[in-house]
């Protein structure tokens, strides 16, 4: 049986479907999808637009393949909202309770801290020219002459609406759902580069998969940065909860991450006042570059690991934010590119990706989710073989290679 697309937004060609829904309860429409996956899965795919408030005209794809269930958000960079595992939910409950429609976004305002006003997603992509802090970087204007240019925090492409959305289905087996968006960060005089996003998931799977493609456009080499900014509250954040990784080395960001650097790998429950930590990381992986780090709950029966390759995403940070509920109790584990410094520490570094003219860099991610003993059992013995092969060292104070010291 042959893949099928529903192209749900083309701007170029004034496309646009405000509402979708496909599913198998619906054989007067789609008369062989009943048939599409063996078993009695009760998946769907569907669109729906917020109307109101902050959210307004934002659009949510939601997909359900019988277990999982997540929505994307094709306004908001086809970044993850939120969602659901059988009763467990993904994502964290930020003082942003609901999606922020990017016309209300002022990335530049308090000193480039803007994009914390649109900040609830499960998973919100970082970059695209920049992906880090927030400061003044040196780039060439409109004449070519070098001038000085403030970069917000974690850059524009999260704020950056899909031109282009189509839904997919690969039928059998093997077969899958996906949703595809095409988005463009572009200026004159600046960079052009044209993302596609494809978020897949198996019917009746625990797991969806991140693919993304992103081509410099331009007719000159572009500086390209990328991050998964994954987040996770509870039930999966807890009093005691692990990070379970396989490690190199570990280190502090600054002074403020050194204050608990012994207990790195746990975490608080929700604490009044607490400042954020963060944990900048080289992971040991297999031969092929493949690694895997799991966030377990207080309580080892629940939890959720990222699966990616260092050739593509060689740097991992973890951000700690155990602060009161109501303030965003949440944790960030985050691939990346690069580590999430000012660009300009970045590139003296040499981890700032340069693509050259119609290059395009390809990263994947896998989230997954775990529900019982067995199963996390299972990634944990996976994790300890990879380190088995490697020695660790979590370093006693920031690190020149990691962050400013």
């Amino acid at each position: 049986m042959a893949e099928s697309h529903w192209v749900l937004t083309d701007v170029p060609n004034n496309v646009y479907v405000p509402e979708f829904l496909l599913s198998p309860r619906m054989p007067d429409k789609f008369t062989d999808a009943a048939k599409w996956f063996p078993g009695n899965i009760d998946w769907s795919v569907s669109k729906r637009t917020l109307r109101g408030g902050l959210s307004d005209g934002v659009d949510v794809i939601d997909v359900h393949n019988g277990k999982l269930q997540f929505s994307l958000l094709p306004t908001r960079g086809m970044g993850l909202w939120q969602g659901n595992y059988s009763g467990l939910f993904l994502g964290w409950k930020s003082p942003v309770e609901m999606p922020v429609h990017p016309g209300f976004v002022d990335l530049s305002s308090r000193g480039g801290l803007g994009w914390l006003t649109g900040y609830n997603e499960w998973m919100s992509r970082c970059g695209l020219e920049s992906n880090g802090a927030p400061g003044m970087d040196i780039i060439p204007n409109n004449q070519g002459e070098p001038t000085s240019t403030p970069l917000t925090l974690h850059g524009r492409i999260s704020n950056t609406p899909a031109h282009f959305v189509e839904v997919s289905v690969t039928p059998g087996p093997a077969g899958k759902l996906s949703v595809t968006g095409i988005i463009d960060e572009t200026m004159m005089f600046g960079p052009h580069f044209r993302l596609k996003s494809t978020t897949e998931t198996v019917p009746g799977s625990n797991s969806l998969t991140l693919i993304d493609e992103v081509t410099n456009l331009r007719g000159q080499p572009a500086e390209l940065e990328l991050l998964y900014h994954t987040n996770f509250g509870g039930p999966f954040l807890e009093q005691d909860s692990k990070l379970v990784a396989p490690i190199l080395e570990v280190s502090p960001r600054d002074a403020r991450a050194v204050e608990d650097l012994a207990t790195w790998d746990s975490y608080r429950g929700p604490t009044a006042g607490y400042v954020e930590q963060c944990y900048f990381f080289d992971l040991a992986a297999k031969k092929s570059g493949d690694t895997v780090v799991m966030l377990k709950n207080g309580h080892g029966d629940k939890a959720v690991s990222l699966r990616f390759n260092k050739q593509q995403l060689p740097c991992f940070t973890q951000w700690k934010n155990t602060s009161a509920e109501a303030d965003g109790y949440v944790t960030g584990l985050e691939p990346a590119t690069n580590y999430p410094n000012l660009k300009t520490y970045e590139r003296k570094q040499g981890r700032v990706v340069v693509l050259q003219p119609g290059q395009t860099y390809t990263a994947r991610m896998e989230i997954h989710v775990h529900n019982t003993a067995d199963q996390i059992a299972t990634v944990e013995e996976e994790i300890r073989e990879i380190q088995s092969t490697q020695s660790k060292c979590v370093h006693s104070g920031p690190q020149a290679k990691f962050s400013p010291v």
